[in-house]
């Protein structure tokens, strides 16, 4: 059985943290270099950035749990203009194709419902196909296309994606 279960302790987020650390480098490798990889989650995805996170701009994390083991995590913050940031969605390779990520994105796409937000939306680096390709199955749109900055000589170019709730 799949749960998406809320990360409210420093255990289950020091865990996502680790999780994080593994499942980004089999996500970007070829995409972008093993150095931003290292850099991203060192300053998106450590245990400190997370928490940080959640106590400055509202993230929620949450594990994808099946039959008790974690496969994947995912973060969402809702923003002042009546949106919810997807902020992060992610699971282990061997997960993937099994309509778990469409399972989550039903799961998110109801507590935005709940919280009376108009819409869903995320960033995606745009050289990453297979994550453009299950946002699109899932209905979400390009809105627009964004190069940010991240500091240390390396940006995030990416697809921003969104649909209606």
């Amino acid at each position: 059985m799949l749960e998406f279960v809320k990360c409210e302790t420093d255990h289950k987020l020091r865990r996502t943290a680790e999780m994080a650390n593994d499942i980004w480098h089999e996500c970007f490798e070829g995409i972008i270099s093993d150095e931003q990889i290292d850099y991203m989650v060192d300053n998106f995805q450590s245990f400190s950035a997370i928490k940080k996170q959640i106590a400055t701009q509202g993230y929620e994390y949450y594990n994808f749990v099946l039959d008790g083991t974690r496969i994947g995590y995912f973060a969402i913050a809702p923003q002042e203009d009546n949106t919810l940031f997807l902020s992060k969605l992610y699971m282990y390779k061997e997960y993937r194709g099994n309509g778990y990520a469409s399972a989550a994105f039903e799961f998110i796409k109801g507590i935005a419902r709940d919280r009376g937000l108009k819409s869903v939306w995320l960033t995606v680096n745009r050289y990453n196909s297979s994550a453009i390709n299950v946002y699109r199955a899932f209905g979400m749109k390009v809105i627009k296309d964004q190069l940010t900055d991240i500091g240390n000589g390396f940006v995030m170019d990416d697809h921003v994606f969104s649909i209606d709730v």
